[in-house]
């Protein structure tokens, strides 16, 4: 989701001025339980790794450094682990609220089966419902259509139960 320019004072303002709190009012306790638990019964269905996470605004340090929304979707990437499942098949779907932008990124089992514009459409759908505040929503939509390749590339033979190798709390800093 593309942010307008905005000079460095005014994008140090919104980060500083947006946090945890502040996401946790956009998408209600209530939401991110409904989200949790649709993770949770998406990864019953395949044997993929899903991790979503919501920042309000980059800490002070990661603005001094000058990191944008796709470094900080990295970085997360490995601090919660996505990388670390058995079939190198983790995805993170990443929300930075101050810069409006989304980040989705996939482990290079994944990846590497997956055509970029793949991942450039389910990011301009879930753009399309954060510019209509409809975050829950579109966070959501994002899970089922992972859910989607995921079941697609990574289907449960029958009788074998996912291993749930990552949390399915959802993310909110």
């Amino acid at each position: 989701m593309a942010t307008t320019q905005t000079n460095p004072l005014q994008r140090w303002a919104r980060h500083l001025w947006l946090d945890a709190d502040d996401a946790r009012r956009i998408i209600t306790p209530q939401g991110l339980q409904r989200l949790e638990a649709q993770v949770r019964e998406s990864e019953t269905r395949h044997r993929g790794e899903l991790r979503l996470c919501v920042e309000g605004g980059l800490p002070a340090g990661a603005l001094w450094a000058g990191v944008d929304a796709h470094a900080r979707a990295i970085d997360l990437f490995g601090r919660l682990r996505v990388w670390d499942t058995e079939h190198n098949n983790g995805v993170l779907i990443y929300l930075l609220l101050a810069d409006h932008r989304i980040e989705i990124l996939a482990d290079r089992g994944l990846a590497a089966q997956t055509p970029a514009d793949t991942w450039r459409r389910m990011t301009d759908a879930l753009a399309q419902s954060l510019r209509a505040a409809q975050f829950e929503q579109g966070l959501a939509h994002a899970i089922d259509e992972v859910g989607a390749l995921m079941r697609e590339r990574y289907p449960l033979k029958p009788g074998e139960q996912d291993s749930n190798e990552l949390a399915d709390a959802v993310v909110v800093l």
